[in-house]
């Protein structure tokens, strides 16, 4: 992905090559797979912290917020 995606704090939008965000909409996919499944390869409580930055952990609203992502990036907006 390295050059494809330019973020600044003067951006309003962000731009992603296709090739990028179809690789993305995947990743987001199996992030929200693994919020979800049970079992060991189900993302752990610690893992889920980490990835909600201090904000109070909440699986379900990972997991939409996700597939919602993954869903536009594919270009099929809910």
């Amino acid at each position: 992905m390295p050059g494809s995606l330019t973020i600044g704090h003067h951006e309003a939008a962000a731009t992603l090559d296709h090739t990028d965000a179809v690789r993305l909409a995947a990743v987001l996919d199996e992030l929200a797979y693994l919020l979800g499944v049970p079992g060991p390869n189900r993302i752990n409580d610690t893992q889920l912290a980490a990835l909600c930055e201090g904000r109070s952990p909440d699986r379900a609203e990972l997991a939409r917020w996700s597939r919602g992502l993954a869903e536009e990036l594919r270009g099929r907006h809910p």
